[in-house]
């Protein structure tokens, strides 16, 4: 079945952030007392929401939750405010998509810093539909993001109509829960940790997108 649509996961599948989003994370729980290593953050938490992750490492019901996520925001946008974070062969994989089908994003992370860097790459036109941690109440790996995503593009898409590219183990559950064919991009996490994907690729770029396409 040829893809109607594309979707794309945001941090660490269109935007080289996540050991950005790490550093950011380990700054601000060894700020509350709580020190993550960089492995623990890739093992437990890498591919959660916002809040499923500050929830996880702090606790449920802790009280400095809305202050942690507030604080991750608003030193993630002044680290990637200029778009770098989004390579040139993604930026073309990206209009290549577009130019053909609907393009949306899925991520767990907040829409207030999803648009900038879209905006800042000069792809902010490209894509249709965003879905962020504010749309909906069950993040990653739970399907709930991908299902909106199909809804808003409005286009009568069956799940299995849609490609979708991630690059953690939780969201490749969330896209394979919710129907779609995903193609798991290596880099945030090991093959092995990727394998319920449909295909795994060593990168994001045209070729990938055109192969899929095609």
């Amino acid at each position: 079945m040829r893809p109607r649509a594309v979707v794309f996961d945001f941090n660490g599948t269109l935007s080289n952030d996540e050991p950005i989003l790490c550093g950011i994370f380990r700054e601000l729980f060894a700020a509350q007392g709580k020190p993550l290593a960089a492995e623990e953050y890739y093992d437990r938490l890498a591919g959660l929401s916002d809040p499923e992750i500050v929830e996880t490492w702090l606790g449920k019901g802790h009280s400095a939750i809305a202050e942690v996520i507030e604080q991750r925001i608003a030193r993630y946008r002044i680290a990637v405010r200029d778009g770098s974070t989004v390579s040139e062969p993604v930026r073309e994989a990206v209009r290549y998509a577009a130019e053909r089908l609907p393009v949306a994003v899925v991520s767990g992370a907040a829409r207030a810093e999803i648009e900038p860097v879209l905006e800042a790459a000069g792809l902010r036109d490209a894509i249709s539909v965003i879905v962020s941690a504010d749309d909906v109440v069950n993040g990653k790996p739970e399907p709930e993001g991908y299902l909106r995503a199909l809804e808003l593009l409005n286009e009568g898409l069956q799940p299995a109509e849609v490609v979708v590219f991630e690059d953690t183990e939780a969201g490749v559950a969330a896209a394979k829960a919710a129907g779609m064919r995903c193609t798991a991009v290596l880099g945030t996490l090991p093959a092995e940790r990727l394998a319920a994907a449909d295909e795994l690729v060593p990168r994001l770029e045209r070729n990938i997108v055109e192969r899929l396409l095609s």
